[in-house]
């Protein structure tokens, strides 16, 4: 079937929030990454509204009886879901990282049996319900006979992420911690703008996205991903080899300050070393200097 326009998504999308702010009524079991995204997406249908609203960003709080543990699910609803697939990620501190990386497997995979159209966010948290207690009690387990067979595919993911600036030294910090703590390599460059790689598995990606983000940080935005299938171990298609900040000359002599602007010729020539050109265009929108006006 031919795909739906983007404001026929927006009023499923809604009715989908209406269903699971009825099924979760209490307070801080849906946090909204936004507060006034559905006021948004509102007035957007009604005509009010001009711009495209933001996605539809949040994360529920889920209460598993058995053992007895909490799973917070972030759901990220991309402007044309459900006809493309919704970004999941469930994350408990009761998991380990290779229990955590399977349950995100696990939940990833049941997702991809939808067909374009349904909406699954409250299948995703049926089968958390059921499924996720597994993956606490019994490591061994978490492997079924018949996938082992096969092997398994793995989605290597790099990410290019833009704000606005970063100076601030605890952002530096989190984001340099949060590289070196998960399998990660890319790169956080500090400074105006500020500009961070990173690659590695897709779980591993999108948990570094998350931990950055949250709770509050709202100017950043991830203006570019390239996905690639792997048997392996993704080492081979790795650009860098460690997490590190970059450091470029600054725009004058000003130190680490606010109007410490980078020096985007030499971020460029990164770029080049690391077969990563093609991004300058994508982030700074350089290309459009070239192109027929």
């Amino acid at each position: 079937m031919s795909s739906a326009s983007v404001q026929e998504c927006l009023q499923l999308q809604l009715l989908e929030m209406e269903m699971l702010l009825s099924m979760f009524p209490n307070q801080g079991e849906v946090k909204l990454e936004d507060v006034n995204a559905l006021t948004t997406i509102k007035r957007y249908l009604e005509g009010t509204r001009e711009a495209l609203p933001p996605k539809i960003e949040f994360v529920i709080t889920l209460q598993i009886e058995e053992p007895k543990v909490k799973i917070d699910l972030q759901v990220t609803m991309p402007h044309s879901y459900p006809y493309v697939a919704l970004q999941l990620f469930g994350r408990s501190s009761e998991l380990d990282r290779q229990q955590q990386l399977l349950l995100n497997r696990g939940l990833t995979s049941y997702i991809g049996t939808f067909d374009p159209g349904e909406l699954c966010v409250c299948a995703a948290i049926q089968w958390l319900q059921d499924n996720s207690a597994s993956y606490f009690l019994n490591r061994k387990l978490v492997y079924e006979p018949s996938i082992q067979a096969k092997p398994v595919k793995n989605i290597f993911l790099r990410m290019w992420i833009y704000s606005h600036h970063i100076y601030q030294q605890d952002l530096r910090k989190k984001i340099l911690d949060a590289g070196k703590r998960l399998d990660v390599t890319g790169f956080c460059m500090t400074g105006k703008p500020g500009i961070i790689c990173v690659e590695g598995f897709k779980e591993h990606c999108e948990e570094f996205w998350h931990t950055i983000r949250y709770p509050n940080w709202k100017h950043i935005s991830c203006k570019h991903a390239e996905s690639i299938e792997t048997e392996g171990n993704g080492e081979d298609l790795r650009l860098f080899h460690s997490f590190e900040e970059l450091l470029l000359e600054a725009h004058g002599d000003y130190g680490l300050r606010n109007d410490y602007h980078m020096n985007l010729g030499q971020f460029l020539e990164f770029l080049r070393k690391h077969k990563s050109e093609h991004v300058f265009q994508i982030l700074f929108g350089i290309e459009s200097k070239n192109s027929d006006s």
